[in-house]
């Protein structure tokens, strides 16, 4: 099965593959990292992300939308991404 997309961690340079039937967090996880996290459902903002590249596709309910617009945080427990790269800060 191919990656839907590969998510960038910029302070290792490490790239983990993002696969159709799993979240970001999950694919992080799988990776070994460790993010804050609560909810899994993208309500409470607890693993909320700083992307430095790239354009997430939100699915959360956390965000307002004119933070959503700006495309530099995301939560990786339920957004995915329009871009075949995004580029973390972790």
């Amino acid at each position: 099965m191919e990656p839907e997309f590969s998510v960038k961690l910029a302070r290792s340079g490490r790239v983990i593959p993002v696969y159709p039937h799993q979240s970001v967090l999950e694919a992080l996880e799988d990776g070994g990292m460790q993010i804050p996290t609560s909810c899994h459902q993208g309500v409470c903002g607890t693993c909320l992300t700083t992307v430095l590249e790239g354009e997430p596709e939100h699915w959360d309910m956390f965000l307002t939308p004119q933070e959503q617009e700006a495309n530099d945080r995301f939560l990786p427990c339920c957004s995915r991404s329009r871009s075949a790269v995004l580029v973390l800060d972790l």
